[in-house]
């Protein structure tokens, strides 16, 4: 291969065929790895969160109001917690400031921990569904249960009920549900994580995963349902909408291998650079057009909420920047991002692991997604740091502070 063709990319589009320079970031490390042994480090790594150089930036995240009810959350965790038995609480309750909120991973061979929808009664599942449902939006809450669902799916396809299932999720809660005092609660299961921190009536909802394997079912059970082709949709339409000039600008490269995803499990200090298209530069239709994609994953939370998240997306939308790899045909399989100081978005078209196929070789059908809240809040971490300052704790009741971590 020449230099020029190790450096260029061809994308056709509209039968317009663009020769787009590759960027130099590298994919994603692919190989073995051993979730549980990564699970064990993490006392020994101390909460910093995702930033740029290393140094979080200060500033961006305070204690404040923002008008939106958390009753119905509180509500509904204490509701869950009194349908379970004295030795369920004992797994699912862990303090407000441990690692258990880390402890999470998006594959299907992981020891969990918490009580699982499996091991709940009819009563005790509704009442962790009527959780998900008070605290996610709609079409956040049809979203996740769609992703368990399409893991049955996956088990008919493959005829393994034992490592896949619609009931192969975990709940946990840290801290005690209150209205003054920081408590949340963490969904952790193949392909779909939520960490949900609240702190009065404000709310962080990160790190979350959302994704499946496949992303449709054809058959069985569940035929018909389909999930994240609005967020595949939307930025594949920017990505074609953009003048030559910033696609260029946009692209990293093309796509390698099966994954590109660099916020994963056990990536809570990870050192991204921004890269890409700077929002700055883009024009106003194309603004709103990134926006548009944002607010299909914010959306995920309760729309009031959501809200409030997307007021602070677009306060920093001028350091916000959207990289691409991969074509922009209407079939591509691609990865993109979308970082700015508060928001960190990944989607990335996977190769396969339980269905046939060359893993090395990424399809629509096996999708990943993240959203991080970058510089320290993943999990609320910067807004209990600030609650921590201003409020005694007591160590000697498992409490520790954030630095302990």
């Amino acid at each position: 291969m020449t230099n020029h063709a190790k450096h260029t990319m061809i994308l056709a589009v509209a039968g317009l065929v663009l020769s787009l320079p590759v960027h130099s970031a590298s994919a994603q490390q692919q190989g073995g790895f051993d979730p549980q042994a990564m699970a064990r480090d993490l006392p020994s790594q101390p909460f910093v969160g995702i930033t740029t150089d290393g140094k979080p930036q200060t500033g961006l995240f305070g204690i404040k109001p923002t008008g939106v009810s958390t009753a119905p959350m509180i509500e509904a965790a204490e509701a869950f917690l009194a349908s379970l038995t004295a030795e369920q609480r004992a797994k699912t309750l862990f303090p407000i400031d441990h690692t258990e909120w880390r402890n999470w991973a998006n594959v299907h061979r992981f020891k969990r921990q918490g009580v699982s929808l499996q091991e709940m009664t009819k009563t005790q599942r509704q009442s962790a569904y009527d959780l998900l449902k008070v605290s996610l939006s709609a079409r956040g809450y049809e979203t996740s249960r769609d992703i368990m669902k399409l893991n049955h799916h996956l088990a008919e396809l493959v005829s393994n009920f034992d490592e896949y299932g619609e009931n192969l999720y975990w709940f946990t809660l840290m801290g005690e549900p209150s209205d003054k005092e920081p408590w949340g609660w963490q969904i952790d299961g193949h392909h779909l994580i939520v960490n949900y921190f609240v702190l009065g009536d404000q709310v962080v909802m990160t790190p979350t995963f959302m994704g499946s394997e496949p992303v449709k079912a054809l058959s069985g059970d569940f035929a018909g349902i389909s999930i994240l082709e609005p967020e595949q949709q939307a930025a594949l339409t920017l990505m074609q909408a953009l003048p030559l000039e910033q696609q260029q600008q946009a692209l990293l490269g093309d796509k390698q291998g099966r994954s590109e995803n660099t916020a994963e499990m056990f990536k809570d200090n990870l050192v991204l650079a921004a890269e890409g298209l700077p929002a700055e530069s883009m024009g106003e239709t194309h603004r709103a057009m990134l926006l548009d994609i944002i607010r299909l994953f914010v959306g995920n939370i309760g729309d009031g909420h959501a809200k409030v998240k997307m007021d602070e997306v677009i306060a920093h939308l001028d350091d916000t920047h959207f990289s691409w790899k991969g074509g922009i045909e209407a079939d591509a399989v691609f990865y993109y991002r979308i970082q700015s100081p508060v928001i960190l978005v990944e989607f990335d078209h996977q190769g396969p692991i339980a269905l046939d196929g060359p893993r090395a070789v990424p399809t629509r059908r096996h999708i990943h997604t993240v959203v991080r809240t970058p510089n320290g809040n993943d999990y609320g971490k910067d807004l209990l740091r600030q609650h921590y300052a201003d409020h005694a704790h007591d160590p000697a009741h498992g409490h520790r502070t954030p630095a302990a971590q």
